[in-house]
C-alpha cells in the first residue's frame, strides 16, 4: 500500500509540477507584458504617469469600457493618422459631449482585440488626467515638473505610449505661474523627436484659438473633424450601451424608453449635445427606479424603466433649471 501511496505521489508530482511551473510562467509573462509594454518603467507606487492617467487598453482588455457605436469611420481615421510618418498625433475636433473620449476608448478597444496595424499592436493609449494634473500646483513650476516626469516617463517607454488628453487646449493655459515654461513648449521636442504620440480633443473655438496660433504646436498635430451623432444614431448608440446601464443599475430598460430618452433630449435640452444628453437621461432615470426599488435575487426581478420614468426625470430636469 505505502508503495502504491509512494508511486501515486511521484505521478502526481510528475504531472503538476510542469503544470504549476506552466501557469506560473504565463502569469510572469502577463505581469511583464503589462508592464513593460508601458516601457518597464511602470511602478505604480512612484510612477507619475500612472498617478495621473488610466490606462484605457488595460480597461478594454478587463471589459471596463462601453461599447463605442457607430464611431467605426471615426476610428479608423484615428488609426490612419496614427500610423502616418509625420504628423501622426491626432487631434479629435468637435462639441462637447458628442463621444471623442469614446473614439480614444474605441481605439483602445481595436488594440486589444488585434484589429489595429502591426505598427500599434503593442501600443497601451493612456488617458491623461489633466485636471488632476494641474490640482495643487500653486508655486512657480510645479506643474510643468510634473509634466517634466511624465514625458521622462513616457519617452523611457519606447514609443510603446499613446497619450489621450482631452480638452489638449488646457495645456495652454495650465500652469501659468509667473516665469514658469508653458506646458505645451515642454511637449513640442517630444513631439517633434517622434518620442511622444498623442491623440488630442478639443473644440473648433479652442483648436483655433489654441493650436492653429502656435505654429510650431500646430504642425505636429492633424485635427479630424467629429460631427455630433443623430437621432437614429443616437438610439443605436443607447441600444448598444444599454446593458451595461441595465447590469450596474439592476434594472431593465426598454426600447421604448430609449426612443423617449432621444426625443425627449432633442426637444428639452439645447445646450447640451447627443449622445451625452440622451445617456445622461437614461442614466438618471435608471438610478431613479434602482434605487425605489431594491433587493431584487435574480436579473429576471429587476424593475423595468419606461417611458414613464424618462418623462418623470426630464420634469425634474426642468424644474432644475437656472434662469
Amino acid at each position: 500500500m505505502e508503495i502504491l501511496w509512494s508511486s501515486l505521489q511521484s505521478t502526481a508530482g510528475s504531472i503538476l509540477l510542469p503544470l504549476i511551473l506552466a501557469a506560473i510562467a504565463a502569469l510572469y509573462f502577463i505581469w511583464k507584458r503589462t508592464d513593460s509594454s508601458a516601457g518597464g518603467f511602470f511602478n505604480h507606487s512612484t510612477s507619475t504617469l500612472a498617478m495621473y492617467s488610466k490606462d484605457l487598453t488595460q480597461m478594454a482588455a478587463e471589459g471596463k469600457l462601453d461599447p463605442v457605436i457607430g464611431r467605426e469611420e471615426e476610428i479608423e481615421r484615428v488609426i490612419q493618422v496614427l500610423s502616418r510618418r509625420t504628423k501622426n498625433n491626432p487631434v479629435l475636433v468637435g462639441k462637447a459631449g458628442i463621444g471623442k473620449t469614446a473614439i480614444a476608448e474605441g481605439l483602445a478597444q481595436a488594440i486589444i482585440n488585434k484589429k489595429v496595424p502591426s505598427d500599434l499592436l503593442h501600443k497601451r493609449v493612456l488617458s491623461l488626467d489633466l485636471a488632476s494634473l494641474v490640482a495643487g500646483t500653486k508655486y512657480r513650476g510645479e506643474f510643468e515638473q510634473r509634466l517634466k516626469r511624465i514625458m521622462d516617463e513616457i519617452i523611457a517607454a519606447k514609443r510603446n505610449i499613446i497619450l489621450f488628453i482631452d480638452e489638449i487646449h488646457s495645456l495652454a493655459e495650465a500652469g501659468g505661474a509667473e516665469g514658469a515654461v508653458d506646458a505645451d513648449d515642454i511637449l513640442k521636442p517630444a513631439l517633434a523627436r517622434g518620442d511622444l504620440q498623442v491623440i488630442g480633443a478639443t473644440t473648433a473655438k479652442e483648436y483655433k484659438e489654441f493650436i492653429q496660433k502656435d505654429v510650431t504646436l500646430d504642425r505636429r498635430l492633424h485635427p479630424i473633424l467629429i460631427d455630433e451623432p443623430t437621432k437614429n444614431e443616437t438610439v443605436d448608440i443607447l441600444r448598444g450601451i444599454k446593458r451595461k446601464y441595465e447590469q450596474f443599475h439592476q434594472v431593465h430598460i426598454t426600447d421604448e424608453a430609449i426612443l423617449a430618452a432621444v426625443h425627449l433630449a432633442a426637444e428639452h435640452i439645447k445646450d447640451k449635445s447627443f449622445p451625452d444628453k440622451a445617456i445622461d437621461l437614461m442614466d438618471e432615470a435608471a438610478a431613479k427606479v434602482s434605487i425605489e426599488e431594491v433587493d431584487h435575487e435574480s436579473a429576471k426581478d429587476w424593475p423595468q424603466v419606461g417611458v414613464a420614468e424618462i418623462q418623470s426625470v426630464m420634469q425634474e430636469w426642468e424644474s432644475d433649471k437656472i434662469n
